[in-house]
């Protein structure tokens, strides 16, 4: 009879364990349902300068020059639009100059001309021979103007794509219109257009190094300031284009 009290005793002990086993279960299942929740919902960020954030990369600046089938040389716009490709290469290029030169086009022979005429004009601007290197490439299609196209590789600063909509903007039955977020898109253009007007991508990154000091200015100052003079500049023209003193 005690043997037999032992054995009910021993299965409800083994049955209050099972049961706790599975309780335990199902919470550690529900807290990791809740944890994988915040993670989904939190991936999307709530400021746009993260949703589209400016992002600093290498890309190419390219010129394009249209030569006519029987021209072998430049025009003044075109010497132009060479002479300022030099100029930004000096300041803004990260390598050499890449020239694409058209083959197997009608005007192969007049591009070829010309690039002896960009060649001198990108020597003169201050660019080295060395720094210059040209490809043969043929067009897709071979009736169309083939262009002589100049390269060379620069730091840009990009953001986007814009445009994209996850969510209706409309009244929806989703979280983030009950919590009145920011529509995804917001400050996408915002972004684009920063990158694009930024004149030093690195500026974005950090500030420039300061310029020495303007050292006959400094010294001027520091005279008049030890005597107690006025240390301020006088423009002896700077009321010439006024027409009242009303306010004085």
């Amino acid at each position: 009879m005690s043997s037999a009290l032992c054995l009910i005793a021993r299965r409800r002990r083994i049955g209050t364990t099972a049961v706790r086993l599975l309780a335990a279960a199902g919470c550690v299942t529900m807290l990791a349902g809740c944890n994988t929740a915040r993670e989904a919902t939190g991936s999307v960020p709530t400021d746009y300068r993260h949703r589209h954030p400016i992002v600093i990369k290498e890309g190419a600046r390219t010129v394009e020059l249209f030569i006519g089938n029987r021209r072998g040389g430049l025009n003044a716009a075109q010497r132009a639009d060479v002479l300022a490709f030099a100029r930004a290469w000096r300041s803004e290029a990260t390598g050499g100059i890449l020239i694409d030169l058209p083959s197997g086009t009608g005007n192969q022979h007049a591009a070829a001309n010309a690039l002896t005429e960009v060649r001198s004009l990108l020597t003169a601007a201050g660019v080295p021979p060395r720094g210059v290197d040209v490809r043969p490439y043929r067009p897709q299609d071979p009736s169309k103007l083939a262009t002589l196209k100049l390269h060379y590789p620069k730091i840009l600063a990009q953001a986007g794509p814009c445009g994209l909509w996850p969510h209706d903007l409309g009244p929806t039955m989703e979280r983030h219109h009950f919590e009145n977020r920011e529509y995804y898109n917001l400050g996408c253009a915002n972004q684009h257009n920063l990158a694009a007007m930024v004149d030093n991508p690195a500026d974005l990154v950090q500030p420039r190094g300061e310029a020495p000091a303007y050292t006959p200015r400094r010294t001027t100052v520091l005279d008049k300031y030890s005597k107690g003079e006025a240390t301020a500049t006088n423009y002896p023209n700077a009321d010439k284009g006024k027409i009242s003193d009303f306010g004085q």
